[in-house]
């Protein structure tokens, strides 16, 4: 899985994630809407994106430019489909607990599991868009970041472990305001195994880039 970073598509392609059925407290309409509308369209519009700018004028203007319209909504774009991804990816509704690597560095980092969910919680509550957990390249320690767009609050050389959609689309229909209640849910899903997983694939980029 890690060598598909390496290999260039031709288009993008609307992923697979068959949760109907599996969840806690998030319905089969609430996850429908979100991938198969949200999610789908950000896949093609993605695609739109990227074969429009092969024809487009390189002449670039930092006021306004074909080309600079483009790429700024690449960047919606593409961080709209990866972080979608990875937030179906990592539920599964098997209420697993924390454990494993991922445990290791919540309680080298944030001293306790507890001091962590803590944390990430008040992100979530705080956040306009995503909360992110994710392990620092620069200074090898996983942080809670909040992404108030899909390109607003990235940082940069940071590997996403865990994700959360906090936008109003991914609850709304099952809790209209009350957010707390979807991130109450949202804990009764994570996939820990798919955690685990991500950071597995990050240990072996090393060996991938030495070919």
């Amino acid at each position: 899985m890690v060598e598909m970073l390496f290999t260039p598509a031709a288009q993008h392609k609307v992923k697979k994630f068959p949760l109907e059925g599996t969840l806690k407290g998030i319905s089969n309409r609430q996850i429908q809407e979100h991938r198969d509308i949200l999610y789908t369209g950000y896949v093609n519009k993605l695609n739109e994106i990227e074969t429009k700018q092969k024809s487009v004028s390189k002449t670039g203007n930092g006021t306004h430019s074909d080309y600079r319209e483009l790429k700024l909504e690449e960047a919606f774009a593409i961080n709209g489909v990866f972080l979608h991804e990875a937030y179906f990816e990592n539920m599964d509704g098997k209420a697993s607990t924390c454990s494993g690597a991922i445990l290791k560095l919540i309680e080298r980092d944030f001293e306790n599991y507890d001091a962590w969910k803590e944390d990430f919680v008040a992100a979530a509550t705080s956040s306009r868009g995503w909360v992110v957990l994710a392990i620092n390249l620069l200074d090898g320690r996983v942080h809670n970041y909040l992404c108030d767009r899909h390109d607003l609050g990235g940082i940069w050389w940071c590997l996403p472990l865990l994700v959360l959609d906090v936008y109003e689309h991914a609850y709304m229909i099952d809790y209209g305001v009350k957010r707390a209640d979807y991130i109450k849910a949202f804990f009764e899903n994570i996939s820990w195994t798919a955690v685990n997983q991500r950071i597995e694939q990050i240990e072996k980029i090393p060996d991938v880039l030495k070919h």
